[in-house]
């Protein structure tokens, strides 16, 4: 398994998998504005394959999680905790002390997985996606590191 940062070349695959997973996905135009903003994106590959990716956002001592996958068929097989350590192991080389995330509501196993690895509830954002009947709550996560 490797890590490297994502370029415009490698959107197809991201973008395939971004809309597998997401009922409302990332557009092209979402990942080239992160590109463009010096984000750090970068993509989980295995076997030469992309299963993965993240897009996070360093603000003073913060990182910020804007989206983080892993293809469907690889889910459940420990891949999203591998790339979370990815996650907080640059986050702690930028000098980051606090990781934040928002996750759906509905979205128990990604919640679960962020308990996992300490982080913590820090409160809800109400109507903050879209939701297919009207608006779903975030749940807005931290990890201390």
């Amino acid at each position: 398994m490797q890590f490297r940062d994502f370029k415009e070349i490698d959107l197809n695959a991201i973008e395939l998998i971004e809309s597998e997973v997401h009922t409302y996905p990332w557009t092209r135009g979402n990942f080239l504005d992160s590109i463009k903003s010096s984000h750090k994106c970068f993509m989980m590959k295995l076997n030469n394959e992309i299963i993965g990716y993240a897009v996070i956002m360093f603000v003073l001592d913060e990182c910020h999680v804007l989206n983080i996958s892993i293809k469907k068929s690889m889910q459940k097989k420990g891949y999203g905790s591998d790339l979370l350590k990815e996650v907080i192991r640059r986050a702690g080389l930028a000098h980051s002390k606090t990781i934040y995330l928002e996750v759906r509501s509905s979205n128990h196993a990604a919640i679960h997985l962020y308990d996992k690895h300490g982080f913590n509830e820090m409160s809800v954002r109400k109507d903050y996606y879209r939701a297919k009947e009207g608006r779903e709550n975030a749940v807005l996560m931290g990890l201390v590191i």
